[in-house]
Formats: structure tokens, C-alpha cells, sequence
């Protein structure tokens, strides 16, 4: 296993450069920019800094305007390309699915040398911690609860019944399961078979080397990491800004309400003052590096997870969450394919669930994939491709399910069988109060509300800084190793992002920001999927050649090595015998 920062991310040697890289003299960052503890692309870092500012003075500049703005393009841009979000996820699924359960399987990252940096915990871990940390514990709660007063016009349930409810547990699952993560999986996918199989910068230029060829080095490969950035740097605001508003509220919540010790102010500015002080904290996670700051960071979210939802486990209704996880999963399963195409276009607008939820999320998971898919990537290598698949898309996905079932199912009991003080809250002060609200109802309420709290922040800090150190790779010319003062740079410019996005137009202008970046992004995702296949095919081809057939032969005869093949013959792990990390096949 990897134990610091510099080995993280190595490219394989040996087999894989000799017979898998492409014939290049370049290297990731041959044409950076070093100086001022900075070490840059010449073209994405200074261009991206300039259009970020030029967006950050039009915002402040436009004033109120800027919110009445932000809401216009969202809703142009939900109306309009909808069912062109809802059309691309399906296909990113089928994509995924395919490369998994077909020949290319069995082929691993980085190569048949490859070994695993880190153990299947600290990789579950770090990859459930910075995909939606923050957005399960914004929504698991206030999302059933407007669904259960709303109930998308899908099911044709009605409102404040047990039918409802079923609607709503549904309909959730469905934003948190597996089409978010199919997303996540073809983007982390992509950028881990063509940087580590491949020796390519660790940005996203490199998934269109079968298009472009050298190429990518040039302009076409600048645009598409520059849109990678924006759609990263957007993305991540919209996290963090829901983050903190949730953070601002439970502070003032526990303390006001819960507890009647102590008065903290709601709203924009304290939210922007939040976001300061946490993103000061989330620098110093930044500046000890992927094993110092990340690692341990996402561990101990899994960690104070696992707690808060023993708890409410425990002393809520056990038996009633259960049953409603069984019959939320059933009701999904039943209606998944429907669902993965509903636009609501002929059904009369559809309680606005399409596009003010679904094509929101959808928008929102393509902006935000650059920064998992990459952070996935990093610490992926010496895995095969149908462990990858199958690690990143179920497992993760499995667990949202039974989250939202533990704490939406408990609002739907408190709002169907208990006193309904959870709903009547929601309702009266927002859905930022949603869960504080609902934890209110069962014992030890204030201090599983400081642990929710405390979740929020430490989700804040891990996605802070794992987008900061993305932002790195994008910056540098894909570079693996980036200084400290650059990571620092850009955890300050995604808190300054946030801040400004909330005093331009709050949570509006929080999604809008997402949704506009992810519809680049979204055709670029797709064009992704076909270059991803000629990769793997390549990789496949050079597998089964009678090349790559005598290599091994060679090297079984010349050294003492174990050899590990899988059913059709083809060599998946190349490793010394004595070596426990030794990873075998499927």
C-alpha cells in the first residue's frame, strides 16, 4: 500500500510502459510554469483564474438582478434540455453495465502489475465520503417529507397517505442510487484505465487520446479541461453551499431551539462567514496531502455515519424503517426503467418533479463527476475493471437506499403514525431544519443533532479539499504531485466561489451554477463512453496477442513470479510469490 503522497498515483512500469503506452516523448506538466510555490499549465490555470474572476465581478456587479437571472436559466435550461439529461444518464448505466460484465472485466488498472494502494474499507471510504456526503444529509430528510406532501404525479398517489409516503421513499432512491453513481463510475473509470494504463496526464484530455492522439496536448485538450474545471469548481460550490446552510441552521437549531442556551444568526452572511472558517480548516486537510488529510478525514465520516445511524436505528422505529428500506427498494426496482425516462411531458408539467428535482440532480452529478470520477481514479489503481464497477455503482448506492430509509422512514413514521412535528417544522422553517428537526423526536436529540452537525462539516472539509487537489491535476498538466501552497490556492477559491454564489442568488443560483456547467459537460460525457471502449478494446487486443503471450513466457522462465489468469485464459496479475498484497482475479 501506498503511505504518502508522491507514491499515490505512480504510473505502472515495466509490462505496462513497455507494451501498453502510447509512443510519446510528452509528459504530464513537460510545459508547466513553475514559481511562487506554484507549479501550472500555461493555458487552463491562467485562463480558468480569469473567467472564475470575470464571473465572480459580473455576480457582485449585477446585484439583485443576478438572482432573477440565475432562476430564468435554470428553468430554460430544465425545460429545454431535460430529456437530453434523463436520455444521457441511461445511456452512462448501460455504458458502465457493459464494460463490467463483458471480456474487458477482467482487465485491471494500471496493468497486470498493479497492486491495490489502499485496503476496500479506506477505498469505500474516501469514495462515499466525496461523492454526496453533504447532499444525503441535506436531503434524506426534506426530500421525502415534500414528496410525501407532493407526491410525484408519476405514482399517482395522493397526498399525506401511506401511498405517498411509498411514492416518496421511491422517487428518492431513484435520485440517490444507481444513476448517480453510473455517472461517477464512467467518469472515475475512464480517467483511471487512460492515466494509469496508459501513462496519460491524470486529466480529463487524456480519455480522447484515441480521437485527438497527440492532440490532447493542444487546444481541443485545453477546452476540455477547462470545462472539466468549471463544471468541478460549480459543482462542488453547489455542495458546499447547501452544506453550510445546513450547518448554519442545525447550529442555530440545537442551540436555540433544542437547547434555549444560545441565539445564532441564519442567513447569508453567517453562512458566508461559516463557510470562511470551515474552509480555513478544510486548507489545513488540504496541505497534509491524500493520506494525511483525506484519508483520515473520510474515515472518521464513515465512522460518525455508521454512529448516527446506529443511533437512530436503535431508538427510532426499527422495525418500521426496515420495512420501509424493503418496500422504498421494491417500489424502486418495480419503476426504475420507467423513471429513468419520465420528462413529464405528457403529464401536465408533473408537479414540476422532472425538472425541479431530477434534471437538477442529473445536472448536478455531471458537474460533480470530474471532481469524484478523478478523486475515484487516484485511488483505483490495481483494481479490475468489474470490481471497479461493481465497488463503485452497488455498494455506495446500496447505502444511500438504507440511509434515506433510516431517516426518511423515520419522518414518514413521525408524520404518518407519530405527532407530525417533523413535517410541521419542515414546513415552517425550511428543509435546511429538516433533519435536526426529525432528530428531535427521539432521545439524546441535542447531541445526535451536534453529531449531524459535526458530520456536515468534517463531509464540507473531505469535499473541499478532494476537490482542490483535482483541481491540482487539472491545472498542472495532470501532474500527480502538486505543491502545497496550489492546493491551498484553490480550497480558498472554491470557499470564495460558494460565498459568492450565495450572495448572488442563494440556493437558486447554488443549483443553477450546477446544472449550466454539467450540460457541456454532459455531451462531453457521452462522446467519453466511445473512447473508453477503443481504450479497453486496445487493451484487451494487446492481452490476447501472441506479444504480450511470449512476454509472459519470458518472464515466468527468467523470474520467480506467480502468473494469475482468468477463466478464458487471459493474464489478469503478474506478482511475487511472497508479496501478500497480491491481489488475484475476480
Amino acid at each position: 500500500m501506498a503511505n504518502s503522497d508522491e507514491q499515490t498515483g505512480e504510473m505502472s512500469d515495466g509490462l505496462q510502459v513497455e507494451l501498453f503506452h502510447p509512443e510519446s516523448d510528452r509528459e504530464p506538466g513537460d510545459t508547466n510554469i513553475q514559481a511562487a510555490g506554484f507549479d501550472i499549465h500555461p493555458v487552463v490555470f491562467p485562463v480558468a483564474l480569469a473567467i472564475i474572476a470575470l464571473f465572480i465581478a459580473v455576480t457582485i456587479l449585477l446585484g439583485d438582478t443576478a438572482a432573477s437571472a440565475y432562476t430564468w436559466l435554470f428553468n430554460t435550461i430544465g425545460d429545454t434540455f431535460g430529456w437530453f439529461y434523463l436520455l444521457a444518464v441511461n445511456v452512462f448505466i448501460i455504458t458502465l453495465l457493459y464494460f463490467a460484465f463483458s471480456k474487458y472485466g477482467n482487465i485491471r488498472i494500471g496493468g497486470v502489475e498493479a497492486e491495490k494502494e489502499f485496503s476496500d474499507f479506506s477505498w469505500m471510504a474516501m469514495l462515499f465520503s466525496a461523492g454526496m456526503g453533504i447532499g444525503l444529509m441535506f436531503f434524506s430528510v426534506s426530500e421525502p417529507l415534500y414528496y410525501f406532501q407532493n407526491p410525484p404525479s408519476f405514482f399517482g398517489a395522493e397526498a399525506g397517505t401511506g401511498a405517498a409516503a411509498s411514492a416518496a421513499m421511491a422517487q428518492t432512491f431513484f435520485h440517490w442510487g444507481f444513476h448517480p453513481w453510473a455517472v461517477y463510475g464512467l467518469v472515475g473509470l475512464g480517467l483511471a484505465f487512460f492515466s494509469f494504463n496508459r501513462g496519460l496526464p491524470l486529466t480529463f484530455r487524456s480519455i480522447f487520446w484515441p480521437l485527438l492522439g497527440e492532440r490532447i496536448y493542444g487546444w481541443p485538450g485545453h477546452i476540455i479541461d477547462l470545462v472539466t474545471v468549471f463544471a468541478t469548481l460549480f459543482g462542488l460550490s453547489t455542495s458546499l453551499g447547501l452544506g453550510v446552510a445546513q450547518v448554519n441552521t442545525g447550529l442555530s437549531y440545537v442551540g436555540g431551539d433544542m437547547l434555549g442556551a444560545v441565539s445564532v444568526p441564519t442567513g447569508t452572511w453567517p453562512q458566508v462567514a461559516l463557510i470562511a472558517g470551515i474552509t480555513l480548516i478544510a486548507t489545513l486537510s488540504v496541505a497534509a496531502g491524500l493520506d494525511g488529510g483525506v484519508k483520515r478525514l473520510s474515515t472518521l465520516n464513515l465512522y460518525l455515519m455508521f454512529a448516527l445511524l446506529g443511533f437512530l436505528v436503535i431508538v427510532g422505529p426499527t422495525v418500521y424503517i426496515f420495512g420501509t428500506w424493503a418496500e422504498g427498494l421494491g417500489a424502486y426496482f418495480g419503476n426504475i426503467l420507467a423513471l429513468g425516462f419520465f420528462t413529464g411531458t405528457l403529464n401536465e408539467a408533473a408537479n414540476g418533479t422532472p425538472t425541479a428535482w431530477t434534471v437538477f440532480y442529473w445536472g448536478w452529478w455531471i458537474a460533480w463527476s470530474p471532481f469524484v470520477g478523478m478523486f475515484i481514479a487516484r485511488i483505483s489503481k490495481g483494481r479490475s475493471v468489474r470490481e471497479f464497477v461493481l465497488g463503485v455503482l452497488f455498494l455506495p448506492s446500496m447505502f444511500s437506499t438504507l440511509w434515506l430509509s433510516v431517516f426518511g422512514g423515520s419522518a414518514m413514521f413521525n408524520s404518518l403514525l407519530g405527532n407530525g412535528q417533523a413535517l410541521a417544522t419542515y414546513n415552517e422553517v425550511g428543509q435546511t431544519v429538516a433533519m435536526f428537526a426529525l432528530l428531535e423526536q427521539f432521545p439524546l436529540g441535542v447531541v445526535s443533532g451536534l453529531i449531524a452537525t459535526l458530520l456536515v462539516i468534517t463531509f464540507f472539509v473531505t469535499s473541499s479539499d478532494s476537490g482542490s487537489l483535482v483541481i491540482d491535476h487539472l491545472t498542472s498538466g495532470g501532474k500527480h504531485d502538486v505543491p502545497r501552497t496550489q492546493r491551498i490556492f484553490w480550497a480558498l477559491t472554491e470557499g470564495l466561489v460558494a460565498s459568492i454564489l450565495l450572495i448572488g442568488g442563494g440556493l437558486t443560483a447554488l443549483q443553477t451554477a450546477a446544472i449550466t456547467t454539467g450540460l457541456p459537460f454532459a455531451f462531453i460525457l457521452c462522446l467519453m463512453c466511445y473512447t473508453v471502449y477503443l481504450g479497453l478494446d486496445n487493451e484487451y487486443q494487446i492481452l490476447e496477442s501472441e506479444e504480450f503471450a511470449e512476454t509472459i513466457q519470458d518472464l515466468s522462465e527468467r523470474d520467480d513470479v506467480d502468473v494469475v489468469t482468468a477463466g478464458d485464459e487471459m493474464v489478469t496479475d503478474i506478482s511475487d510469490p511472497g508479496d501478500d498484497t497480491a491481489t488475484g482475479t475476480d
